[in-house]
């Protein structure tokens, strides 16, 4: 039995289901909410069963229409993709590509790509999932995400990692604190003030964890974070010292607060793309990841980092990654 339901009505319910609103996605799709609902209840006439749970303040998906909502959203991206193959349409195409990262990446390399890559596809929808290591690895294992930003993943089988650039950790402090005036500085002499960390559960900690091993145990911290971002508005504030990977910082010569290289030893993070190797990316997601692939020099000389661990010509290396 042939189902009565074309294209249209596939995309305006991948529109309601993304905004929850029946109103915004009218909007979206330019279509009036008449015509919209029109269209939903022809798809759910068609498939014999309700899609959204629908009342005068709220929209949302039933469970049927969750599932349904996966193989929509994958078919119309298929049909959009290959699309995106053919040069002549590729600028008037639709799609949508979901890239996680770690929130420093985010901050650090997607506004530049984002930017460059609505430039060349204005219709393709980017979702940037910033979320904690552990996160964006799962993300990406499952398929939540397109391909990711992370400094962990490179010794999961299942995952290919490209790397980016290596990062050393630095000391975070407010431009008016002792530290400031240091050309470099040690773990212990960092430990002497009031130290902010991130919380046990953050791959940043871990990493650090394990790197610093053989040094005296630190002082218990002042305040604890889940993000490293949220750590440097600590420090911003006055409230102490931290370590942060160099792309953590803030640039252009932010008027509170600098950095001061940490050694004794020297503790290095590799950035770097990760997607499964049982998927191919799809072709709008394979012009994203390599817009990313393309900011690597640029981006590695920012960071002051290298693609070899001895940073510094010290021969002092910390953990280069985890899984």
């Amino acid at each position: 039995m042939a189902i009565n339901f074309d294209l249209n009505d596939l995309q305006a319910f991948r529109a309601v289901a993304q905004l929850a609103s029946f109103r915004r996605a009218a909007e979206s799709i330019h279509l009036s909410q008449p015509a919209l609902s029109r269209r939903i209840d022809k798809l759910e006439d068609a498939l014999g069963v309700k899609l959204f749970e629908r009342s005068t303040r709220r929209v949302a998906l039933t469970n049927v229409g969750r599932a349904f909502a996966r193989d929509a959203e994958r078919i119309l991206d298929d049909l959009d993709n290959a699309l995106l193959g053919i040069r002549d349409v590729a600028s008037s195409s639709l799609g949508h590509v979901t890239i996680a990262c770690v929130p420093s990446a985010a901050y650090y390399f997607m506004p530049q790509v984002i930017s460059r890559y609505h430039r060349a596809f204005p219709r393709i929808r980017v979702s940037v999932l910033d979320a904690s290591a552990n996160e964006v690895l799962a993300a990406v294992v499952n398929g939540d995400a397109d391909f990711g930003l992370n400094f962990i993943g490179s010794q999961e089988p299942n995952i290919e990692f490209k790397l980016l650039l290596q990062e050393r950790y630095v000391a975070a402090c407010r431009r008016d604190h002792p530290l400031a005036g240091k050309k470099r500085v040690t773990w212990r002499e960092l430990y002497e003030y009031d130290y902010i960390t991130v919380g046990k559960a953050s791959g940043n900690r871990l990493l650090l964890d394990q790197a610093l091993t053989g040094l005296p145990q630190r002082p218990a911290s002042i305040c604890e974070t889940q993000h490293v971002t949220t750590m440097i508005g600590l420090v911003e504030a006055g409230l102490g010292v931290a370590a942060v990977p160099t792309m953590a910082m803030p640039g252009g010569g932010h008027p509170l607060l600098t950095s001061v290289p940490l050694v004794d030893p020297v503790v290095t993070r590799r950035m770097g793309m990760i997607r499964s190797k049982a998927r191919p990316l799809s072709p709008a997601a394979a012009q994203l990841y390599r817009f990313v692939a393309e900011m690597k020099v640029a981006s590695r000389r920012r960071a002051g980092g290298t693609e070899t661990p001895d940073v510094d010509g010290t021969g002092n290396v910390g953990s280069d990654d985890l899984s």
